[in-house]
């Protein structure tokens, strides 16, 4: 059902936890089936991302998509972040059932969900990165 990676982002997840001061925070749900994720960044003068830290309450596919992220985003630019996507979470842990696919989903507006509160809290504009959506229930099928 589920790859190694995902089960090893589950019995291990990275990153979990708040970031005090945090540059931006971002919190979506998915109302069908109650999962909420949460996602601090920190991010430095150069517009870098130097931490990002995650609090979900959802299912161990969620806590896997949630982990992944905050992996895939430390490193990187702002601009680089808004790249990931749910089909680059989904790739990064091999795959997910179809049923979690949402998950992944949660991931990417989550992420974007931060970046969009540290665009505002700076006043600056991130080319490509739309309002985010904080239920995704909505938007599952898109």
């Amino acid at each position: 059902m589920y790859t190694e990676k995902v089960m090893d982002h589950i019995s291990n997840p990275r990153n979990s936890g708040e970031i005090e001061n945090a540059s931006g925070v971002g919190t979506v749900g998915n109302a069908k089936c109650g999962d909420i994720m949460r996602i601090y960044l920190d991010v430095d003068e150069n517009q870098i991302i130097r931490d990002c830290k995650f609090k979900t309450f959802g299912c161990g596919a969620a806590i896997a998509t949630s982990s992944i992220a905050t992996e895939m985003v430390i490193g990187k630019t702002i601009h680089d972040a808004i790249k990931v996507t749910n089909k680059a979470v989904l790739d990064a842990l091999d795959g997910l059932p179809e049923v979690k696919v949402h998950c992944s989903l949660l991931a990417e507006e989550a992420i974007h969900a931060a970046l969009w509160d540290y665009a505002e809290k700076n006043g600056i504009v991130i080319e490509g990165l739309k309002k985010p959506q904080t239920d995704i229930s909505e938007h599952e099928h898109e």
